[in-house]
């Protein structure tokens, strides 16, 4: 009996049928090189993802163009997401919103070693940034995140239960620069279960990967 044909070969003059790629091929240290060329390859442009995006948040607290932002600023921030959700600024749940985001500035305050009238330029946020994305890592990113996605999860219909469904999601966005329809766009990429909502956790990790350059949409927009 003849043995079952195997898939097809290519007859074509193929990597594995030139010389010079068999003999890099048969040295290590050279496909380890190239490995390591790629490597710093992909990390430069994932850098410059985090930059851009890190200058995107930046520029969407200093909305006056005044290059540092201030507690004031964050401050500002919470009522906008506040009243995109039709709330009041003075009711428990924008109350809780605006402590996180100005726990959040006297965190960043504190580590930039903030200017004598207590703003924080763009390179200070910078590199407190850098600091917590490159070295702390995500448990840090995520202990300065979760306080105020669960801010913002109190403005939403089932914040007993922690989630934050289609259109609040897009409303919540719209409040840092994006249209409804490219927030609704954001939240069906990122539903990847179709359930319609986000729990806290997978709201966490869509931040994170966005500004860790992992997520391949846009969350802020100045």
């Amino acid at each position: 009996h003849r043995a079952a044909a195997g898939p097809p070969r290519h007859r074509g003059r193929g990597p594995d049928r030139i010389p010079a790629f068999r003999a890099i091929a048969a040295r290590p240290e050279v496909s380890r090189a190239a490995g390591g060329i790629e490597a710093r390859k992909a990390s430069s442009m994932m850098n410059a993802v985090i930059s851009e995006r890190l200058k995107t948040r930046f520029d969407r607290w200093d909305v006056t163009g005044k290059g540092v932002v201030l507690r004031s600023d964050f401050e500002q921030e919470a009522d906008r997401i506040v009243r995109a959700f039709g709330r009041g600024t003075t009711s428990p749940a924008a109350r809780n919103l605006r402590s996180a985001l100005c726990w959040m500035f006297d965190v960043v305050a504190g580590e930039s070693g903030a200017r004598p009238d207590g703003s924080v330029n763009e390179e200070q946020f910078r590199e407190v940034c850098v600091n917590l994305i490159f070295e702390h890592g995500e448990a840090a990113f995520n202990r300065l995140l979760t306080p105020v996605l669960s801010g913002v999860i109190g403005l939403c219909e089932k914040r007993e239960e922690g989630r934050i469904n289609r259109t609040e999601f897009a409303t919540w966005l719209s409040a840092l620069g994006m249209s409804m329809a490219d927030g609704l766009a954001a939240f069906d990429k990122i539903d990847c279960y179709d359930r319609g909502e986000l729990s806290l956790a997978e709201m966490l990790q869509a931040v994170r990967d966005y500004h860790y350059g992992r997520l391949d949409i846009e969350l802020i927009r100045t």
